[in-house]
């Protein structure tokens, strides 16, 4: 039983364990070192009933109840769940979640720094995640782009991807974006940060979350984004995990990018999403 790299660039997977043995203090130390080492594990088809996930999630530190109530677990508030599913005709979870490169919550001022993931119905031939280490990112970032966004904050937002609500029937265009100012407003990131447990730089921003960076004109981050999708997204330094039954996969927000891929029509695919806060 021992923990093995993924991928050069990003992840550790842990197999043939079970909850019972993830208890033990020093396996869960190891898991816990891996994840900060690593920015990403992956502990392989391990069953847990969802009291049991929010136990593990407890030990990181404190799981965050999900915002939106008709999409948390029945028992669990704690427990988003994330599915395409329907049953006696209601939508057993929220469907197409987070089917874009981005960092958790990076648009709110102090996002939770881990987000936890466990497959309780999950196809093997769609629905994946995609991985990106935002360490690697900054590093392979040509060296005029590092010296121009040197020092510099940049404005993050959720109105790219906000999605339209029976509330919002009947606004404008510009109502609309104004509402989202009013009620998401944009928040100030340095764009380069230090990662606290490695000490290595990595850049904190995905496009879809920012809305620019500051000092820039609308060419210079229009031609910086374009720079970033291609980075994040080079097949070369991309995990894609092909989720098998009970996958419990566990990130660092602010250093890991990550998009869902399509579940193939007629699949069904729920997994269960706790974010937790750090526990200082």
């Amino acid at each position: 039983m021992s923990f093995h790299e993924i991928t050069p660039f990003i992840g550790a997977e842990l197999t043939d364990v079970t909850y019972e043995e993830l208890e033990r203090p020093e396996l869960f130390d190891q898991l816990v070192d891996n994840l900060r080492r690593r920015e990403l594990v992956v502990v392989r088809g391990i069953e847990l009933t969802p009291k049991q996930q929010i136990t593990l999630a407890r030990r990181l530190g404190k799981p965050v109840p999900f915002l939106l109530k008709e999409y948390r677990h029945p028992e669990f508030e704690e427990i988003m769940i994330s599915s395409n599913e329907v049953k006696n005709n209601k939508p057993v979870g929220v469907a197409r979640v987070g089917n874009f490169w981005h960092q958790d919550s990076s648009y709110i001022s102090n996002p939770a720094p881990y987000t936890m993931l466990h497959g309780v119905n999950v196809p093997s031939t769609s629905g994946h995640t995609l991985y990106a280490n935002a360490v690697d990112v900054y590093e392979r970032l040509p060296e005029d782009w590092k010296r121009k966004i040197a020092g510099r904050n940049a404005l993050a937002t959720v109105n790219k991807r906000l999605r339209i609500g029976k509330e919002h029937v009947g606004l404008s265009v510009a109502e609309f974006r104004a509402l989202i100012d009013i009620e998401h407003p944009k928040v100030e990131h340095p764009l380069v940060r230090e990662d606290p447990f490695t000490g290595r730089p990595y850049l904190y921003g995905s496009p879809e979350y920012l809305d620019s960076v500051i000092g820039f004109d609308a060419n210079e981050n229009a031609a910086f984004f374009a720079v970033v999708d291609e980075l994040i997204q080079d097949p070369e330094h991309v995990y894609t995990h092909r989720w098998t039954p009970n996958d419990l996969v566990i990130w660092k927000t602010a250093t890991t990018y990550h998009s869902a891929t399509a579940v193939e029509p007629g699949v069904g695919r729920t997994v269960h999403r706790v974010s937790i806060q750090s526990g200082d």
